[in-house]
């Protein structure tokens, strides 16, 4: 009898911590503002110590299953959004996640959304010519308006890589001294 009560709290609590897990990828979903691939939710939550790798993969099987997200493939990759049932679900059972949880979610979000959308702004790739040369191609886009594009021919992997590395890393400092560059009178 007792080790039935046992099973039935251990099953109760599991139950639980399920329906929170959950409610809580729901939460993420709901916050970030751009779809996700699996990798990026997965480390995400793992990054911050919610659940491990296992359940993750299993909740977001059961949330597609139960229509509260989907995935959608875009050039060969596959992204999850919340759908409106699952925006409806949340919104009835949002006080059951801690609020330690949200304000945690809501600012380790606020971070990945900026980095998402610094990622599209600032685009640095580079190519291989021919055996001897890469092509670099340097761009800023806002809005979906090309503000500044700049194509290097260079020698060598190292550099192109190099180049992308730096402009990633510092664009406002690269594109400021472009312009101060080409607008100084020179004689």
């Amino acid at each position: 009898m007792i080790n039935s009560i046992k099973g039935d709290i251990m099953f109760i609590e599991n139950s639980d911590e399920l329906a929170q897990n959950k409610l809580i990828l729901l939460y993420i979903f709901n916050k970030i503002d751009y779809p996700t691939t699996n990798s990026e939710i997965t480390q995400f939550v793992l990054e911050n110590n919610q659940m491990n790798y296992f359940l993750v993969q299993q909740y977001l099987s059961e949330l597609v299953a139960s229509n509260f997200i989907t995935i959608k493939t875009k050039d060969g990759n596959e992204y999850y959004n919340i759908t409106e049932e699952g925006k409806k679900v949340l919104e009835l059972f949002y006080e059951r996640i801690a609020a330690e949880t949200k304000n945690l979610v809501d600012r380790k979000c606020s971070i990945k959304n900026e980095e998402k959308v610094k990622e599209k702004q600032i685009i640095g790739n580079y190519y291989k010519k021919n055996d001897t040369e890469y092509i670099v191609n340097l761009k800023v886009v806002e809005n979906d308006n090309t503000l500044f594009t700049l194509s290097l021919n260079v020698v060598s992997n190292e550099q192109a890589k190099m180049i992308c590395k730096n402009w990633k890393q510092n664009p406002q400092v690269i594109y400021k001294k472009f312009i101060d560059i080409l607008t100084t009178k020179m004689d």
